[in-house]
């Protein structure tokens, strides 16, 4: 469900903002004053959306339709074809999509969910408070390179700009442009589909931008931060088993999991998913230091069929099973740091027998899905994790760029990375959602232009040309409500 005290500050801002303006609106000293103020800066107030319009943008988009008409001509050509592909593959995606949302409804427990190429996203549900700046500033940007599009797409064509604007509709930013219909209707219906897909265009290739810019980050940085030594430890979570006086701290950079090496986030993702889907790693102790517990030949089993021969209570020692060659399994309850900090890892005994040292290979018995790890983070000595792998990672925020300088702000690369994610994600979202044939969007004008371009010469009528466009309208329409109501129901009910 949607955190209350998200929807208490929603609606209480916007209750905040509509007695504010009825108040005023009501008050014969302010009233012609302050609605002359909102008519002369363009704002227009309404529940739960402000709209702001303005023309002091017009000679900007002007200036930018004339730079160079050849090189604009092949851009918006482009546009156009790239706007009528991306009609159909929206169609496609959206519904892969809806049969993904679908068959999780049906199963009893639901994965998978973050496979899915498109996804509903709620503020304080499925996207972080903390990453609400991000997502609302990407929004706002993306919304505004869509609507530049149009405008100088327009200006190009012909076509007056009346202006250019912003609002913000319950809490999500936008953007608009104001063309001139009359102009509009009188080009023909390829020069309106540049228009049209305009906008879709400019999303793909913002995304191509901020993906290249996300892949040029490391060169772009290379004065300031390197990469390739390790994970820096950006953020530790408080109170988790990465925490602690033996644990990660901010600034720490770990360099090995184990055996597997960790030369950055990926390596370290990939080191924790093989460490937890495999057995747990062993390792080799001398038999000389090996010494039973009191407990030892009394170790009984878990309630999931594991074993265990050390108190419940303690936080230094842990049951490791052992074959000697002799018995078939023994248990021995040891100190888990003096035990491991400096062995070798080891899957039997035979992997420890490279010295004259006679060592044995023991292995912590551990709870299902449980893990033991040794993180190394130098020059400190080596964390040792005991839990479910999924917490490690959940639990430590990292990054790939090392400060040159201690002076260098270590979340400012991370802050580039997630800032390009979310542009590359809703922009790329935006231009799917605008060129699906639904009414009200861009892809109802794209729809109309490109039968008006294709069918004029099979289908005289345009009557049967308006027919058929509306039953694709439908189809869309029908597809896309589809997919934003289960979409919510998925995120915010189950």
């Amino acid at each position: 469900m949607i955190p209350i005290a998200v929807v208490v500050c929603v609606m209480g801002g916007w209750c905040t903002v509509y007695l504010t303006d009825t108040l005023l609106r009501s008050s014969s000293l302010v009233k012609n004053r302050y609605e002359s103020w909102l008519s002369s800066n363009g704002f227009t107030l309404s529940p739960f959306h402000i709209r702001w319009h303005t023309g002091i943008f017009n000679r900007l988009f002007a200036r930018c339709a004339h730079l160079n008409p050849r090189f604009l001509y092949i851009w918006f050509s482009a546009g156009m074809v790239f706007g009528v592909l991306s009609m159909f593959v929206s169609v496609v995606l959206l519904s892969k999509t809806l049969l993904q949302t679908l068959s999780q409804m049906l199963a009893e427990t639901p994965e998978g969910s973050h496979q899915q190429i498109l996804q509903v996203v709620v503020p304080g549900v499925n996207l972080p408070v903390s990453q609400l700046a991000y997502f609302f500033i990407a929004i706002l940007v993306s919304g505004v390179i869509h609507e530049f599009g149009h405008g100088v797409a327009a200006l190009r064509e012909q076509v007056r700009l009346n202006g250019f604007g912003m609002f913000m509709f319950v809490v999500y930013p936008g953007a608009f442009v104001d063309l001139f219909t009359t102009h509009l209707n009188l080009i023909s219906p390829v020069q309106q589909l540049r228009i049209f897909c305009a906008g879709v265009w400019h999303n793909f290739m913002l995304c191509v931008m901020a993906l290249s810019f996300l892949f040029l980050l490391p060169i772009i940085l290379f004065p300031f931060y390197y990469t390739g030594a390790g994970a820096l430890v950006t953020d530790v979570v408080e109170g988790s088993p990465s925490s602690g006086p033996r644990g990660l701290f901010l600034g720490d950079l770990v360099t090995q999991l184990e055996d597997c090496t960790v030369r950055g986030v990926q390596d370290w993702h990939n080191c924790v998913q093989h460490l937890s889907h495999n057995p747990q790693t062993g390792y080799c102790v001398h038999t000389a230091k090996l010494q039973l517990s009191w407990m030892a030949g009394r170790a009984y089993k878990r309630l999931d069929g594991t074993m265990e021969c050390c108190s419940n209570n303690s936080m230094t020692d842990l049951c490791f099973s052992y074959s000697n060659n002799l018995e078939s399994k023994l248990f021995a309850c040891l100190l888990v740091r003096k035990t491991i900090e400096a062995s070798r890892t080891c899957r039997t005994n035979t992997d420890c027998q490279t010295d004259f040292i006679p060592s044995l290979c023991l292995i912590p018995s551990l709870e299902n899905q449980t893990r033991l790890f040794r993180v190394k983070h130098p020059p400190q000595a080596d964390m040792l994790f005991v839990g479910y792998p999924s917490h490690l990672q959940y639990s430590v925020s990292l990054t790939n760029f090392v400060p040159r300088l201690g002076f260098l702000y270590p979340d400012l690369p991370v802050m580039l990375e997630t800032f390009c994610k979310y542009l590359i994600s809703l922009s790329g979202a935006l231009a799917v959602v605008n060129s699906v044939p639904c009414f009200a969007l861009d892809g109802q004008w794209m729809l109309t232009a490109f039968l008006e371009a294709t069918l004029s010469s099979l289908i005289p009528e345009r009557k049967n040309r308006e027919l058929i466009g509306f039953f694709f309208l439908l189809g869309g329409s029908a597809l896309l409500a589809a997919n934003v109501a289960l979409g919510l129901w998925m995120v915010t009910a189950r």
